[in-house]
């Protein structure tokens, strides 16, 4: 122990390894690892999309355009408009 804390050890492992152990888990076990990856995978989409909308939303209001309120097509037009920019 160091300064009471239990020390971990640290196991690598390839993704083969990691794979084929997940593969002996019993089916129920196996969903809750799938659901698991799952949510965090959409929570990280959702940041993701946070993100860029928040970029849009700075580039707008710098082009003195409001996001918020821009239709569908005016939205997807300045996103086109920015991915063919130099």
């Amino acid at each position: 122990m160091w300064l009471n804390f239990p020390v971990m050890s640290v196991l690598e492992l390839t993704d083969k390894q990691v794979l084929s152990l997940v593969r002996q888990l019993p089916t129920k076990s196996k969903r809750t690892a799938l659901l698991a990856l799952a949510q965090e995978a959409q929570v990280r989409r959702d940041e993701r999309l946070r993100a860029g909308e928040a970029q849009l939303r700075r580039v707008a209001k710098k082009r003195g355009l409001d996001w918020s309120r821009l239709s569908e097509d005016k939205r997807e037009a300045l996103a086109n408009q920015l991915m063919h920019e130099d």
